[in-house]
Parts: structure tokens; C-alpha cells; sequence
């Protein structure tokens, strides 16, 4: 790029010179010619004058007091009727200009100058037009090469910004060069690497989400299927199959909520349900873990309640709120339900030491822990609970009480036949 634009801006510049370093040479030339040929006629009709003057007084006409008086420099030839001829100077060879004049009584003075001279000075005004071409063209050159480096290099800038976003590092640089142009190239470039940051974010959050959730039904249906190998009993094994399939269908039914929350996190699908089936099922499912823990888990408080929202989405988020006591907290975690003006309350606790007092403000942001956990669970949670238009709170520090508000009553009947996309 640098070459094309040195050659192109050098050959611009060469075309310029060419034409009008040409004109200028021609009226040069010319003028100069013009100049010597007046100066010469001038000179002429200068000695004539004096010739006239000096024979109209009847002085004397001489070569010496012409030349002093004339001041001539050039050979000039004096003829005067009736008189020798008189010469000034030494009669050039060669080419000359020959200014002449006549007198009125038939004297005629005829001054030459050696065409060389003219030459000379022509030769002069060449040298100097081509210096100052020749300074024109170092200074394209240098123009060009200037501008082919301040074009060039933020051209390799922007290379190497697409190469880093092409090895992963998205990263946006931000850096603008002053060229309209290049600017928009930045720009879109700065966008691009802001999305596929997004798409990198949103990747690594959906496995990080996807090994949480699926973590612990994993877990209770491995215990299931451990329960049927040691047993022999038909009816145990046709129970615990069955309790298996339906914790494979919640895992289906995770993974599909994943994915949804990866495309859209403010996704959700909420419906009426009854609100003790969900408590029920994730006692039964907690239970065998607590009790392999030396925990206990017990559930009070209304029942009957019906809520509005996604069951699979609510499980989830008091799956993990129970995971979240038997990994931090201690002694018996419980499960409580009860209303609050037209919302439905499953508040989860345990006799542990609580939050501590610098994380209570922090405890559902990403990667914030107690222990040495992933410190996802709650902030997958929350996003579970607000997905559905519902929320999630931390109301106690220390004991911990965590509550899942849930609307009670859906918008219309519709609703409660169909699924609401919030």
C-alpha cells in the first residue's frame, strides 16, 4: 500500500511538472529573448540620440565619446553619411541580436549582443525551475510516504484486532485513528468483539448453569438407582423406578429451561399450580440426602396454596435453597409456607450460623460464597425466580431465611389453561 500510494503521488506530481514545468520554460525563454532583444533596440536609439545631439552642435562624434557618454557595453556600429564608419566594442562571432536604428539625416547606429548570453540567462531560469521541481518531488515523496504510514499502520492495528478476535481474546480496543473510514472499520470491529463477549458470557454461564442444576437430580436419581441394586423386593424396585423416571423427566425438563434462559434469561413460562406438590416432591427427593448427611428436613405452615409460575423453574430454585443450607448452614433445615397480601411465601431455613455480615448484600451476585463452592446456586436461582415474575430474598442473616415470593392469582382464565410468556 505504501509503494502504490508513493508511486501514485510521485506520478501525480510528475504529470503536474511536466505540463506546467514546460509552459514555464517556453514563456521563459521567450521573455528572456524579448528582454535582450529591447535591451538592444534600446540601447540603439540611446546612441542615436547622442549621435544627433553631437552633430546638430557640431561637436565632435568618436568611438571614445560615445562609449563614455553611451555607456555601452555591447559592440555598436555608427555610420554617418560623408564619414567613417565608427565601431564601439569588440564585434561579437556567432549568433547575435541586432537592435538598429535610423536618424533622420540618414545616420544608423546598429548594436549586437552574442546570442549566448541569452542562452546563459535561459540556462539560469532552467536551473532554477528544475531545483525547485526537484524539491517538489522530494516533498510529494516524503508527503506520500508520511501519509502512506499514518494509513498503513493503523491498517496492521486493525489486522491484528481481527486476528486477536479470531484467536478468542474479544476484548474491544477502542482505538480511533482520525480517518473516517477506519474509524467505522474500529467501530464495527469494537461491536463485534462486544458480542461475541456476550456470546462467550452467555456460553460459559449456561455450562456453568448446567453443571449446578443437573448436579444434584443427578445425585437423587443415583441414589435411586442404588436403592434398587440392593434390594430384592419387586414393589420397592417398581417404587423406585418409578420415583427415578419422574426425577429423568425433571431432568429433561431442566435442561430444556436451560436452554431457554440461554436464548432469553427474562424468558419464562408460568401457569397456575398447586404449590404443595412441588414442596412434596423435593422433601421426598431431599430427604434420603439429609439423612445420609445426619441432617433432617421438615416442612409447616398453609398448605393448599396455589401459585402462579413454572413448576420445574420452582423446584429448581427450592432445590437450591435447601442444597444451600445443607452445604452452609446446620442442625434441621425447614421448609415453611405461607401468604403475604396476594403473594404466596416458601420461606427455607436452617439453625446454622447464618450469612455473614459482608456477603448479606452480595450473597445472590455470581461467584460470591461462604465456603468453597461455585457460587452460583442462589444467583441461578434468583434469575429462576425473576424469569417467572417472581423474586427471591434473603429476609435473615443469621438464623438464614430465604423466601420465594410467587404470585397467588393469575391475570385471567386463559392463563390458567395456558402457559403466560413474561
Amino acid at each position: 500500500m505504501r509503494r502504490r500510494l508513493i508511486n501514485s503521488t510521485l506520478a501525480v506530481v510528475l504529470v503536474v511538472i511536466a505540463v506546467f514545468g514546460v509552459s514555464l520554460v517556453l514563456v521563459e525563454t521567450r521573455t528572456i529573448s524579448s528582454s535582450a532583444q529591447e535591451s538592444v533596440d534600446s540601447e540603439a536609439i540611446r546612441l542615436l540620440s547622442i549621435v544627433d545631439s553631437r552633430l546638430i552642435g557640431g561637436e565632435p562624434v568618436t568611438p571614445g565619446i560615445l562609449a563614455d557618454q553611451g555607456g555601452a557595453k555591447r559592440y555598436a556600429l555608427i555610420e554617418i553619411p560623408g564619414r567613417d564608419a565608427i565601431e564601439i566594442g569588440e564585434r561579437p562571432d556567432g549568433g547575435v541580436i541586432r537592435g538598429v536604428a535610423d536618424g533622420d539625416n540618414g545616420e544608423k547606429v546598429t548594436v549586437e549582443e552574442p546570442r549566448s548570453s541569452v542562452t546563459r540567462e535561459v540556462g539560469r531560469s532552467l536551473l532554477i525551475i528544475g531545483a525547485v521541481a526537484l524539491l517538489a518531488v522530494i516533498a510529494a515523496v516524503l508527503l506520500a510516504v508520511r501519509q502512506g504510514n499514518r494509513l498503513a499502520a493503523p491498517l496492521t492495528d486493525l489486522a491484528e484486532t481481527a486476528e486477536r478476535l479470531g484467536s478468542g481474546d474479544p476484548r474491544p480496543r477502542h482505538r480511533r485513528y482520525g480517518v473516517p473510514e477506519l474509524d467505522r472499520v474500529a467501530d464495527v470491529l469494537d461491536a463485534s468483539a462486544e458480542r461475541i463477549a456476550r456470546m462467550l458470557t452467555a456460553e460459559r454461564r449456561l455450562a456453568a448453569d448446567a453443571s449446578h442444576q443437573l448436579r444434584t437430580p443427578l445425585t437423587a436419581l443415583s441414589m435411586r438407582l442404588e436403592e434398587i441394586t440392593v434390594t430384592d423386593d419387586l414393589g420397592t424396585v417398581k417404587e423406585e423406578a418409578s420415583v427415578a423416571l419422574s426425577q429423568v423427566e425433571r431432568l429433561t425438563d431442566v435442561v430444556e429451561r436451560l436452554l431457554t434462559n440461554s436464548r432469553d434469561p427474562r424468558t419464562g413460562s408460568a401457569v397456575v399450580f398447586d404449590l404443595d406438590e412441588v414442596v412434596k416432591q423435593q422433601l421426598e427427593e431431599w430427604r434420603p440426602v439429609c439423612r445420609s448427611a445426619g441432617r433432617a428436613i421438615v416442612c409447616s405452615g398453609k398448605q393448599g396454596l396455589q401459585a402462579v409460575g413454572t413448576p420445574g423453574a420452582v423446584a429448581q430454585v427450592l432445590a437450591a435453597l435447601i442444597e444451600n443450607s445443607l452445604m452452609h448452614g446446620g442442625g434441621t433445615v425447614a421448609v415453611r409456607t405461607r401468604v403475604t397480601g396476594n403473594q404466596a411465601v416458601i420461606e427455607v431455613t436452617d439453625e446454622g450460623a447464618g450469612v455473614p455480615a459482608e456477603l448479606g448484600a452480595r450473597i445472590f451476585e455470581r461467584a460470591i460464597s461462604g465456603r468453597n463452592s461455585t457460587g452460583i446456586g442462589l444467583a441461578v436461582a434468583r434469575d429462576l425466580a425473576e424469569a417467572d415474575g417472581g423474586r427471591l430474598e434473603l429476609l435473615q442473616q443469621q438464623p438464614p431465611v430465604f423466601a420465594l415470593f410467587l404470585s397467588r392469582v393469575a391475570r385471567s382464565r386463559r392463563e390458567d389453561r395456558q402457559p403466560t410468556v413474561r
